[in-house]
């Protein structure tokens, strides 16, 4: 289907203008409503928002290339560090690196030793040689060409020893860019999902000797290797990304047609920080919203016509194959009844010594049929013994995902929305949620997915899979890992005519919703996008008839009680106003179902003592500060609720949330309010109570302090209090605290927030924030600004339109001739 492409034209006024300031800038052409700008042109507003207008793809990557190593040359040039495999040649090998989603997962050596293996095997370069769409479309191209110069250009001006950030000030590592350098970042963005659980495994990976593997036994049951495996993903979930996402259709919206919220959990520092950004080629796109920095795209955010953003699906971006080794020479192993070599590979990276002498590790990696060897998943080990585990990753031959979110930014209403997933299946671990001028909201989870269906796993799951992959041993968020028999080259990922690429699931099978009221996601499955019109879709996409997490409850009764009007807030429907008002209320859903009841534990314990581990706890003073917190809520001001949040995490103790003392289990007739009503006399409720007081008190934390004094960040050596909390509490503005080289910092949770709001006639309404600012260089002015509205609870009005930019009390112009 042809995509139709709304005409975007420069107000003839503000073309004047841009073209004013341009000839006093530098001796330019002149600017027309249809070609834009003969050069690109960054005109920045307020909180440093770069709105770029150039004439072509090549000119505004050139515009967005100069704006982003601006805002963070650093973060960008460690970034190529690592993709080029050189971290322990310039920092040593010992340091941390960030390939997946957490931060400091592996040692800069592994890393090296990972992205050196994908450099010599040439897998990027071999995807660039292909057409699209498995190459990159030309207008891909052109941008990076584009950005590749506007980052070379600003680091030219710049020079490496006046680089505004200390970060990397004269390091020797920070150089000009090439194309390739680029293209590795995007396809290392594409495949972290992999990374994280699979990157150490594979590049420590070493066959056992052959007497060791003549008298191995299998030392863990499969039952015990699939509940750690489960528990390490589960842990690892809760300590990286995610998202809500909500889609309003015409039926919800007071005063539109549709709106949109986005609001990404993604990471606070490193290299998967989101950069806002305005893109415009008059006639061909005109884009806001933010990216993964360093990628000349926007990636969640709005065009006229269309909003969309993304979530974190519940898919395993990869699959694990268990092949049988011969015991007297385990680097051989068993297909089809036939006996294959594994191949081995030599890999070498350059290390810097403690001395500041140059050294090389070399290490042989191994791989089968099916993809390298790996002897760890998400650091549980998977011994060489019997039987070896390969890995196959379905993103590794993807930089489709480049012309996803390029279409993407020129969609035209949900219908195209689903067709750039379907035609591109680029999307690496995402859900999709959009909404479109016409008041039809879209739920889709079309991605790049392995071909298992239902009847594939049933036929080729090993033991230790069939309790991964099914909802026996299920967690919130935890995706169905596949360990399939390698026995049989059956069991590969078959290939199907209808998918982009081989080993992909049909996208036609894969789930996606439009209705007029509401869909939305919160990291769960697709099952309940929305809870009147439950989907259905192959396990290998997650679990269904399930509990969901109490995030996607607290997300779906916002939805619902807003459209509704039982909120308590004035009228029915959204608004953007009060779409913010009710994210950062902060509610938390654990609180809503437990807290009376607990406060009814705390009441009613004999002279106010809670026995723990053989002490008495007095728990007396608790009881009032959790009665008087009423607005169940974690905002800077509130009183109790750290308190609770210890306590419920305690409680929990890494259980799904059906496993919790409920009186009411959970009923998949009624998922939204099921499991409720805790147990007040269930000792564990009674136990982790007595805990949380006595954990407090050990740290020297006061049980009614307010939030704003324990969880805050230092920037520019002011202290700023940060509203949110922890997913697990069901909060939906997720904030979760850490440790950040040795200081309290956030590690993750509301990143980029946009909503949007479509009306029949006239521009969409936008309110956005980036809750961690757009730079991270410590001496911009715009490393904490937005931040601090963050804080505040308050939101950036953005300008879209020309007159909007032209209009800006701030507004700066770089030409870049």
């Amino acid at each position: 289907m042809a995509r139709r492409r709304r005409r975007t034209r420069l107000p003839m006024a503000v073309v004047a203008m841009v073209a004013a300031v341009m000839s006093t800038s530098a001796a330019t052409g002149p600017a027309t409503a249809e070609e834009g700008p003969d050069k690109p042109t960054i005109r920045y507003t307020e909180y440093g928002i770069p709105h770029i207008v150039a004439s072509d793809w090549e000119g505004l990557g050139t515009g967005y290339g100069y704006a982003a190593a601006k805002d963070n040359l650093c973060t960008l040039a460690d970034t190529y560090l690592m993709v080029n495999a050189e971290r322990s040649r310039y920092l040593g090998p010992d340091g941390r690196a960030s390939p997946g989603q957490n931060q400091n997962t592996t040692t800069n050596l592994n890393s090296d030793l990972y992205f050196q293996r994908i450099k010599d095997n040439r897998v990027v370069e071999r995807l660039l040689e292909q057409p699209a769409p498995n190459g990159p479309e030309p207008e891909v191209r052109e941008a990076i060409r584009g950005y590749v110069q506007g980052y070379n250009r600003y680091l030219s001006e710049t020079g490496v020893g006046n680089i505004s950030d200390p970060a990397c000030r004269g390091a020797a590592w920070v150089r000009p860019i090439t194309e390739l350098d680029v293209y590795r970042h995007a396809h290392a963005e594409i495949i972290m999902g992999s990374a994280e659980a699979l990157l150490d495994g594979q590049v420590n990976a070493a066959p056992p000797s052959a007497s060791a593997a003549a008298t191995a036994t299998k030392a863990t049951s499969p039952a015990k290797t699939a509940a750690k495996i489960r528990d390490a993903m589960a842990a690892s979930r809760r300590e990286s990304m995610g998202s809500n996402a909500l889609a309003v259709g015409s039926q919800g919206v007071s005063g539109g047609t549709g709106m949109l919220l986005a609001n990404p959990h993604f990471p606070w520092q490193g290299k998967n920080r989101m950069w806002q950004a305005h893109l415009t080629i008059p006639g061909k796109v005109n884009v806001s919203g933010a990216g993964l920095l360093g990628l000349p795209a926007v990636n969640i955010g709005h065009n006229e016509n269309v909003a969309w953003s993304h979530t974190v699906a519940t898919v395993a971006p990869f699959g694990l194959f268990d092949v049988q080794v011969d015991p007297l020479n385990p680097t051989m192993y068993l297909v089809d009844g036939t006996w294959q070599k594994m191949t081995s590979q030599q890999v070498s990276v350059d290390v810097r010594n403690a001395d500041g002498s140059l050294g090389k590790v070399t290490r042989t990696l191994w791989s089968t049929r099916y993809g390298p060897v790996t002897t760890s998943m998400q650091g549980v080990p998977l011994p060489w013994v019997v039987s070896a585990h390969a890995v196959r990753d379905v993103n590794m031959n993807n930089l489709r995902a480049l012309n996803t979110w390029f279409r993407l930014d020129q969609a035209t209403d949900v219908d195209d929305v689903v067709n750039t997933l379907e035609t591109t299946q680029g999307v690496p671990f995402f859900n999709t949620v959009a909404s479109d001028r016409t008041g039809r909201a879209l739920y889709a989870d079309i991605q790049a997915t392995p071909n298992i269906t239902d009847e594939h796993a049933q036929n080729c799951l090993t033991e230790t899979g069939k309790l991964l992959f099914n909802q026996s041993l299920r967690l919130p968020n935890v995706p169905p890992v596949s360990i399939l028999d390698g026995k049989r080259s059956a069991c590969d990922w078959p290939d199907d005519p209808n998918a982009v690429a081989p080993g992909l699931l049909d996208p036609h099978k894969q789930p996606r919703l439009i209705r007029s009221d509401f869909v939305g996601n919160a990291n769960d499955s697709a099952w309940l996008a929305n809870p009147e019109q439950p989907l259905t879709f192959p396990r290998v996409m997650g679990d269904m008839a399930a509990p969901r997490s109490l995030r996607t409850q607290e997300l779906i009764l916002t939805a619902q009680n807003r459209i509704n009007g039982t909120d308590g807030l004035p009228g029915r429907g959204f608004t953007p106003e009060n779409m913010g008002q009710l994210l950062f209320a902060d509610n938390s859903r654990a609180a809503d179902l437990a807290l009376n009841a607990t406060v009814t534990m705390c009441q009613s314990q004999p002279f106010g003592l809670i026995l723990v581990d053989g002490n008495l706890v007095n728990v007396s003073e608790a009881c009032p500060i959790l009665a008087a917190w009423k607005d169940h809520d974690y905002s800077a001001s509130s009183r109790g609720s750290w308190l609770f949040a210890n306590y419920w995490e305690l409680l929990r103790n890494g259980q799904s949330i059906e496993k919790l003392p409920w009186r009411v289990p959970f009923d998949p007739n009624d998922p939204v309010h099921t499991p409720n009503s805790l147990d007040s006399g269930s000792s564990a409720v009674r136990d982790a109570f007595g805990r949380a007081v006595l954990a407090l008190r050990k740290a020297g934390i006061p049980l009614n302090a307010p939030l704003s004094d324990i969880q805050k960040i230092t920037r520019g050596g002011e202290q700023i209090p940060i509203h949110g909390s922890l997913s697990e509490l069901g909060v939906l503005n997720v904030i979760t605290p850490g440790q950040i080289d040795g200081k309290l910092d956030i590690v993750f949770g509301s990143s980029f927030l946009q909503i949007v709001r479509f009306t029949a006639e006239g521009p969409p309404q936008t309110l956005s924030l980036l809750a961690y600012s757009q730079s991270a260089d410590p001496n911009s002015p715009h490393y904490a600004d937005q931040t601090k509205l963050f804080s505040a609870g308050r939101w950036v009005t953005e300008r879209f339109t020309e007159e909007q930019i032209a209009a800006s009390p701030q507004l700066q112009v770089k030409v870049l001739t």
